[in-house]
């Protein structure tokens, strides 16, 4: 007994972080378009993975995060703060997120990707401009296609220049079917694109958008001046658009 007592006074709290650096928790939530598997550490969220994709087999994610990031998970007893709320609306700039996985040009693009709202697409170029690589659009491409929290960091919102969705980590069409949900006009997005048409102006309010922003989607037919590019838009005497931003 005095054996046991004096081994039970060797134990102590662990230090702050400590479980943290040894294993990461997630928890299996519903999505936009099927559930999620979502793993999370003290710092943020760090994996989100379809459960489809892993064919609902939870091991199988288990064994996938544990190979890209070097340590394993634990179920969590509850969600993180937000993130529900997030999913519901499309918006994940609420939420934290652990990015140590990923390199400093890696998290601009993700940090920037999470400023297009939901029911809205960007292209690849619009990612590469706004992070002051304009010439970047392949390596913001890869970046977006290494974003280890897809879905909640919305790189599906990011197309294609032609007006096409282009690839996405888990298929193109998941990335059809999340656009479908936010009510992106995916139809009326290709044929623009298809007749060479990348911007939409107002000849009421002398404004130019993308044709997916908030703004392009209120023109009405009689005043909406389809433009091919910013050097047509800046000829028409059109300003870009303070939200979309296309220029």
């Amino acid at each position: 007994m005095i054996i046991e007592d004096e081994l039970a006074a060797l134990t102590a709290p662990a230090p702050a972080g400590f479980a943290d650096s040894v294993y990461a928790r997630w928890v299996e939530v519903d999505g936009p378009v099927g559930p999620l598997y979502v793993a999370f550490t003290d710092r943020g969220i760090s994996y989100v993975c379809p459960t489809s994709w892993m064919d609902d087999d939870r091991d199988r994610f288990l064994d996938s995060f544990r190979t890209r990031f070097g340590r394993p998970l634990r179920p969590a007893v509850k969600a993180p703060a937000g993130l529900a709320g997030a999913i519901r609306s499309g918006r994940g700039s609420g939420l934290t997120y652990d990015l140590r996985s990923v390199g400093d040009f890696d998290r601009a693009v993700l940090a920037k990707t999470l400023e297009i709202p939901p029911g809205e697409v960007r292209p690849y170029a619009w990612i590469a401009r706004e992070i002051g690589h304009p010439a970047a659009v392949r390596a913001a491409g890869s970046a977006l296609g290494r974003n280890p929290v897809p879905i909640l960091i919305p790189c599906h919102r990011v197309v294609r220049s032609d007006g096409a969705t282009g690839n996405y980590g888990f298929g193109p069409q998941l990335k059809i079917d999340l656009l479908h949900a936010e009510q992106v006009n995916l139809d009326e997005t290709r044929a623009l694109g298809r007749r060479g048409v990348h911007y939409l102006a107002s000849d009421t309010t002398g404004i130019f958008c993308y044709p997916s922003c908030t703004h392009a989607r209120r023109i009405t037919p009689a005043h909406r001046v389809e433009l091919a590019n910013l050097t047509a838009a800046t000829a028409g005497g059109y300003r870009p658009c303070r939200h979309c931003r296309p220029a």
